[in-house]
């Protein structure tokens, strides 16, 4: 059985476009792959602690030094670490806000990347055999000819990131130029509908 990892982070609703997007993808995915399991991250909906003293103290504590109290410091981080490593692939769907993504999703990474979980001790990534897809939507167009194209930071971030934990299928279907759903100059129908093919393209690979 296929499993799924999808994680969500725009507070949106469904005037998001980067969770249209999502929505698209998964019709098809579960087109594909009737018997697969899609666990669902939700960060608007269940909004993740950022790193604290008392989780960075657990952190650095070797597994058999650490109290109970630094074992609950943990205990999100283990289970989302464990999300990770127990899917087969990886959906992350975000907004850009700011030429990077959310503070949302970056807790969720603060959270994953974790040495002798997710990242051996020698910096060598452990996510292995893997494919990932970010559903990127964000205001500005970031493509090839974009006079612009070196603020694509929230891109380069996780596939830097997502690489440096193993994960080398990497495929990015951007969303650039959503800010015009919002403006009225397309609708989200329309907007999300060009991105069809790219979507269709990426559940098949």
């Amino acid at each position: 059985m296929t499993r799924l990892l999808v994680v969500e982070t725009s507070p949106r609703g469904n005037a998001s476009v980067s969770r249209n997007m999502t929505q698209r993808y998964l019709a098809e995915w579960q087109a594909l792959n009737p018997n697969g399991k899609i666990i669902r991250r939700d960060l608007a909906e269940e909004a993740l602690p950022h790193v604290t003293m008392p989780w960075l103290a657990a952190y650095f504590t070797p597994p058999d030094a650490q109290t109970p109290e630094m074992k609950a410091q943990l205990g999100l981080s283990d289970t989302l670490a464990q999300q990770l490593l127990d899917c087969d692939e990886l959906v992350i769907a975000t907004p850009v806000y700011n030429y990077n993504i959310p503070a949302a999703l970056k807790a969720w990474v603060d959270h994953i990347v974790r040495k002798g979980l997710t990242l051996g001790f020698d910096g060598s990534g452990l996510v292995t055999g893997k494919k990932a897809t970010l559903l990127i939507a964000s205001g500005g167009e970031y493509g090839e000819s974009s006079p612009i194209r070196n603020r694509d930071i929230a891109t380069q971030y996780l596939r830097m990131i997502l690489n440096v934990l193993g994960i080398e299928d990497v495929t990015v279907v951007a969303g650039g130029g959503a800010k015009n759903v919002d403006l009225g100059e397309i609708s989200m129908e329309d907007f999300v509908g060009k991105l069809d093919l790219q979507l269709r393209e990426e559940t098949l690979a």
